[in-house]
């Protein structure tokens, strides 16, 4: 069956659940969105309008480069976001994180990495209410998704260590 753009029900189906640029990280339970017949839209809910404007269309102007160590990995979003993810990251290493905002010399070590802002489906980190995109290849992803899931632990061991100092 399909409806009058000729798109049958498990194309529709499909474009619901997947989009090329936004794929959210089932560890973090940030609510899905969903359409008017209740299917998942496959974005995670994010407020701010420039990251909503980031994400939809990634371009140079969007587009930031984290240095994280040794590692050099393109990130989409606006720049309070992109700064917030950045520093979040950089409690898990010696050094701070920083972002720029263009290729540094050097450019982009992994070979995989240069290839992935073609490639689809790259994760959303929801941030407050906002997000960042990370386009890496899959085990520099997981990298960054794990030192952020860490640098949130230890954001909140140090403002409960704060709190209880008052």
């Amino acid at each position: 069956m399909s409806d009058d753009d000729g798109n049958s029900e498990e194309e529709k189906d499909k474009s619901r659940i997947s989009d090329p640029i936004q794929s959210p990280i089932p560890e973090f339970d940030s609510p899905q969105p969903t359409d008017e017949d209740g299917y998942p839209t496959g974005e995670p809910a994010i407020g701010c309008s420039e990251c909503q404007s980031a994400l939809r269309e990634a371009t140079r102007e969007t587009t930031a480069f984290l240095l994280l160590d040794a590692l050099t990995i393109p990130i989409v979003g606006c720049s309070e976001h992109r700064e917030e993810f950045a520093s979040i990251c950089g409690l898990t290493s010696d050094e701070a994180a920083q972002v720029v905002e263009y290729l540094p010399a050097g450019g982009v070590n992994c070979p995989s990495c240069q290839l992935a802002p073609r490639t689809p489906n790259h994760p959303v980190i929801p941030i407050g209410n906002g997000g960042v995109a990370i386009l890496a290849c899959s085990e520099h992803q997981s990298e960054l998704v794990n030192r952020f899931q860490t640098g949130l632990a230890t954001r909140d061991q140090l403002t409960t260590s704060l709190d209880a100092i008052r």
